[in-house]
């Protein structure tokens, strides 16, 4: 028996950016990505390939002062979207955890999908950048992403030297354990909480 597709979109207006998005969880990793900075381009087009969550994402923000502001309303509406799709969350897996290396890099994500927003982000204090992209725009757009999907998101880097190579593995991470939480599994009869709520 097929299933709705599990799809939403939003727009955030303000005076430093314009983000509009559409995505489809149950899609095959389809993106169409546009932010005016390169790097997050590549980022998110992998964290859609690798989550299988089609996404298309045009911004248009101040990227003449920094990318903060980019990043992390890029991170608020895809939270917003992500929430907005899976709906009240019956019959998914809730849960989801991936290692991913990077070359030399090693990186965890560990996800539940529970309405409760928080974000635990450890990385060593001399993580480098990765170049024309500070690390702290990747924790950034983790906490955006946590608050407004409400999701306990925890990420660890284990070890690494190459900042590219740890905002990847990063980014990978959190597509892989995304694409287990999500995931519906016919076991799974209404919501996965004693609560009966998400």
């Amino acid at each position: 028996m097929s299933q709705d597709p599990r799809c939403a979109n939003q727009s955030r207006k303000t005076a430093e950016t314009e983000v509009n998005l559409a995505l489809n969880l149950d899609g095959s990793g389809a993106s169409e990505i546009e932010t005016g900075i390169p790097f997050f381009d590549h980022m998110l087009t992998l964290f859609s390939r690798h989550s299988l969550i089609d996404l298309e994402l045009k911004v248009r923000g101040d990227v003449q002062v920094d990318y903060h502001h980019t990043v992390e309303d890029s991170g608020i509406v895809l939270g917003e979207c992500l929430r907005e799709a899976l709906g009240d969350k019956q019959g998914i897996a809730r849960y989801g955890h991936a290692y991913v290396p990077m070359d030399e890099t090693l990186s965890r994500v560990v996800v539940d999908l529970s309405n409760r927003p928080w974000l635990e982000f450890r990385a060593p204090e001399d993580t480098p950048d990765a170049q024309n992209f500070p690390f702290s725009l990747v924790e950034e757009f983790f906490r955006a992403l946590a608050s407004n999907l409400r999701a306990n998101i925890h990420v660890e880097v284990f070890y690494g030297r190459d900042g590219h190579h740890i905002a990847e593995s990063s980014f990978k991470s959190l597509a892989r354990a995304l694409r287990v939480a999500v995931n519906r599994d016919p076991r799974v009869k209404g919501i996965p909480s004693t609560k009966e709520t998400l």
